[in-house]
């Protein structure tokens, strides 16, 4: 965990995380560029949002004697691209997953994350997969493989990117990603389910926490239900009609028997009013069969009261008891999993990141290793908007994230700054920031 909550600290513990990453090169005297280089490496270009950041501080370094990946990211051999590519190709990406842990257990023990606790204290953490490659000519071991009926094949990666999320806040804090790849032994493709059991098994102790998984209609399955439960977590997930007959039989056969709760609320958006129907029932079966898991349901449809146009319908299952006191609470949760989709893996594609840009493939973990370092980054970004006042007033003034990165990435490649408080100083300096509170 950080022992203090500054950039400094936060680039401390990737180095002792960095430190460990297993090398598998045979001994040399004439080995130039560590593991750690290369990973310290593809991070700060991340970080800056720039491919050519090390390029110039390459080019910094030969023209004045010192760079700002060594000063602020503590580099010390600059690799090249193709360097960092064959240097983390063998490390796997698990190696990188306790920093996501660490930077979540400092932030809420120092009270950052208070705002994110929902209804009777619960953390919000939805889980949702996203493709980041496809071709349909460059591939690896790792690909999942799509067999198209007019004979086209298709490879692709996908990775699950499980957030923390609040209602009221468009923040998300990454949590560890789990990666949608073929595993050993295994006779089947991967998928997202199979992703998203193993990411529970792994963060069970998250459980202890108070935390409800959101999900899509993809796992709202007895299975994944159950291993939820068995491992002390809630659930809020999406659930269809055509994947879950049975259940929708029993919601069908209530309604007609005047069983079925109902309720409406009458609510203003700021032009318009809604008319907010809530249908809601316990202890179904989420299958056909004996001896299977009951589930609650609940489905909200949302009218524009002039147009009579449905602008939204959906329903989740729970395993949380509904009454007129929960249940617009719970849709509430549920219609949260949007977030991990709009602000997170949206940004992650749009807004710098360049998540779908092939980093590199490489033959065994390059591909997923790299995002990792992607999604760091991403959490570095947030960690700073929680705990550094200086960037916090930095952004605020710029207001685009672009920006941002555009005057930094300017910046690093002109001037030298000894520490991320100089380049932030220096910063809020030259906008002429007032300081504030």
């Amino acid at each position: 965990m950080l022992k203090e909550l500054n950039f400094d600290q936060f680039i401390s513990e990737i180095h002792a995380v960095f430190d460990n990453l297993p090398d598998y090169r045979l001994p040399s005297p004439n080995r130039q560029y560590s593991i750690k280089d290369a990973a310290l490496g593809a991070f700060s270009m991340f970080f800056s949002q720039s491919p050519s950041f090390l390029s110039y501080q390459q080019a910094m370094q030969q023209a004045q004697g010192h760079n700002n990946a060594q000063s602020l990211f503590g580099v010390e051999n600059i690799p090249s691209d193709n360097q960092i590519r064959n240097l983390l190709d063998p490390v796997a990406p698990e190696h990188i997953y306790p920093l996501f842990s660490g930077v979540f257990e400092a932030l809420e023990s120092h009270g950052y994350l208070e705002s994110y606790r929902f209804w009777e204290n619960y953390f919000l953490i939805p889980i949702d997969g996203t493709e980041y490659f496809r071709s349909s000519k460059i591939h690896c071991d790792n690909c999942s493989v799509t067999h198209h009926k007019n004979g086209k094949i298709t490879y692709s990666h996908k990775a699950l990117t499980p957030v923390l999320v609040t209602p009221n806040n468009s923040k998300v804090l990454s949590l560890e990603p789990e990666f949608v790849t073929p595993q050993d032994g295994a006779v089947k493709q991967d998928c997202e389910l199979n992703a998203a059991k193993r990411w529970i098994e792994r963060n069970e102790q998250l459980a202890n926490k108070r935390v409800i998984i959101l999900g899509d209609d993809l796992f709202s399955r007895e299975p994944f239900c159950n291993l939820l439960l068995s491992k002390g977590f809630h659930f809020v997930l999406v659930c269809k009609p055509d994947s879950h007959k049975t259940l929708y039989e029993w919601v069908d056969s209530f309604e007609k028997s005047n069983d079925l709760n109902n309720f409406s609320t009458r609510n203003w958006n700021g032009r318009f009013h809604e008319h907010w129907h809530y249908r809601y029932t316990n202890q179904l079966p989420i299958k056909n069969g004996e001896d299977v898991l009951e589930v609650n349901w609940v489905e909200l449809t949302i009218t524009n009261t002039k147009t009579k146009e449905i602008m939204y319908k959906n329903a989740f299952v729970t395993d949380f008891f509904l009454d007129l006191t929960s249940v617009a609470t719970i849709v509430q949760a549920g219609r949260s999993r949007w977030k991990v989709e709009n602000e997170n893996n949206n940004i992650l594609k749009t807004k710098g990141y360049h998540l779908e840009h092939s980093y590199g493939h490489g033959k065994q973990f390059l591909s997923s290793t790299m995002v990792t370092l992607n999604l760091l980054a991403f959490l570095a970004h947030t960690f700073l908007e929680f705990v550094d006042y200086k960037y916090q007033k930095i952004r605020m003034t710029l207001a685009a994230r672009k920006r941002f990165f555009h005057d930094f990435t300017t910046l690093t490649k002109y001037l030298f700054f000894n520490s991320w408080e100089h380049i932030m100083g220096f910063m809020f300096e030259q906008l002429k920031i007032p300081i504030t509170g």
